[in-house]
């Protein structure tokens, strides 16, 4: 099936972003996305057209808003205050990047196991953990795990997926939703502060992971999480002063060009 996607739409960039962990550049120009049991490979065609091998249903059920293509990114860009002259360098060498809207549970504990580690070493962890008891969906390619499944496995086996001290912190999350007391559909269709204050209550999930989790699953673009590179940017661009309170709208898409242009930059102040 090929598609057109004329609006900013760079899989690589995405996938360099920091908000997915088990997308991949199979060969070049050839991308895999994985959501839940879906799998899907995009591969460039030129002039904005995408073969996709999936069907067209599935492409408008699943891919379409996991991609947020309903958005109109290049918009947001415009959107930018043209005395920012720092946020529209970043947004031009970031063109391309979208907010994917991807499974809560899998957001949250994925961000949960990112605290203090670098990409790939996240991207082995979250591996490891969907081979140990995932579902096989091809190949070596699984589901990510259930809360049930994690409820199962022992401190030992989490730690062998490399969590080190993160191991209590995905116990609680997984005990909790597979007992109900954190019900991640739920929080949908809370406000904001609700939502994130649900999410801070899981064992090891503070302001930040919270704030990824709200940004990357629930599509709350107004939620700007605030790490060790987007530190560097306000420190380096900002004057150590917080950029995105004038930006409450579309705050969490400028915190991934900024994310992207510092980790791509190897930005120091």
């Amino acid at each position: 099936m090929i598609l057109q996607i004329k609006d900013d739409f760079d899989p690589r960039k995405i996938i360099q972003s920091g908000q997915c962990f088990r997308a991949t550049e199979e060969k070049p120009d050839t991308y895999r996305f994985v959501t839940q049991s879906h799998v899907v490979r995009l591969t460039d065609r030129g002039e904005n057209n995408w073969e996709a091998d999936c069907p067209q249903k599935e492409w408008n059920e699943v891919w379409r808003p996991y991609f947020d293509l309903d958005r109109h990114y290049a918009a947001v860009r415009v959107a930018i205050d043209p005395e920012d002259q720092a946020l529209l360098r970043m947004a031009e060498t970031s063109a391309g990047i979208r907010i994917l809207r991807q499974e809560p549970w899998e957001m949250l504990i994925t961000f949960i196991i990112s605290q203090r580690k670098n990409i790939p070493a996240i991207r082995r962890s979250v591996e490891s953990l969907c081979r140990l008891c995932g579902e096989r969906i091809e190949d070596d390619l699984y589901t990510f795990p259930t809360p049930q499944a994690l409820c199962e496995l022992s401190d030992e086996q989490l730690t062998g997926c490399s969590l080190g001290y993160r191991a209590p912190y995905v116990h609680d999350a997984a005990h909790r939703v597979a007992e109900g007391t954190l019900d991640l559909e739920a929080l949908k269709n809370m406000e904001d502060g609700a939502l994130l204050s649900a999410l801070e209550t899981v064992r090891g999930v503070g302001i930040k992971v919270a704030n990824c989790v709200s940004l990357f699953a629930y599509g709350r673009v107004d939620c700007a999480p605030v790490d060790v590179w987007i530190a560097r940017v306000i420190e380096c661009y900002y004057n150590g002063r917080n950029p995105f309170a004038r930006y409450e709208k579309n705050g969490g898409i400028y915190q991934q060009y900024m994310f992207y242009y510092a980790q791509q930059t190897k930005l120091e102040c």
